[in-house]
């Protein structure tokens, strides 16, 4: 395991949901190092906190344990389908509805929870943004776009990149309180990838880069 990756906190008594075994990549530019290199650690049911300065691999890890960017070797052991990654920063998504992509994502997902989809866009005040296009919302009404699926996908891993930025107070207050709720529930992990650990969350495990 590479020096920058460190376990500083582990609860006993969590089943393993996700393990990482070797994992390196993603591949860099040419004659780059990867930012993994044999990368091994177990993912424990519960909320697990990833932290790190800006560039250090938070998002990469993401998008790897999700199946988003190949690894150059190794391997994650968990169902790609039963994992929940979501990026909708880019411009490929500027004329997709809010509605429209949550029907996309409600057919990946079996265990998807549609009640509680509605709770949380009228939580996150999303109800009247249901059918504008994304490149029409603020940077924090889009990011409670995938929030809102996260939290209601029903997936064995849920991956959060940076879940509370830009958001209001009262939307930050729902979704840590969500998470604290999740955390009792056997069999389901949460990673919350942020600069610092959340104080007001009850983790199982911390990984810094």
């Amino acid at each position: 395991m590479p020096s920058m990756f460190q376990h500083i906190q582990k609860t006993m008594g969590h089943a393993v949901v996700l393990s990482v075994t070797g994992l390196t990549g993603p591949a860099g530019s040419a004659g780059a190092k990867p930012l993994f290199d044999g990368l091994h650690f177990d993912l424990p049911a519960g909320v697990t906190a990833l932290t790190g300065d800006e560039g250090t691999g938070k998002t990469s890890l993401l998008r790897l344990l999700a199946g988003d960017l190949s690894a150059m070797s190794g391997r994650v052991s968990v169902a790609p389908d039963d994992v929940f990654w979501l990026d909708l920063q880019g411009a490929e998504h500027d004329q997709t509805t809010v509605q429209a992509c949550w029907d996309a994502l409600r057919s990946r997902y079996p265990r998807w929870n549609e009640e509680l989809l509605q709770d949380l866009a009228e939580a996150f005040d999303m109800e009247q943004h249901r059918h504008k296009r994304l490149n029409m919302l603020s940077a924090g009404s889009r990011r409670k776009v995938m929030i809102t699926a996260a939290l209601a996908c029903g997936a064995t891993v849920t991956l959060l990149d940076q879940p509370f930025a830009a958001l209001d107070l009262k939307s930050i207050r729902a979704i840590k309180d969500f998470l604290n709720e999740a955390a009792e529930q056997p069999g389901r992990a949460w990673i919350v990838a942020d600069y610092e650990a959340p104080v007001d969350l009850p983790l199982v495990s911390v990984l810094r880069l």
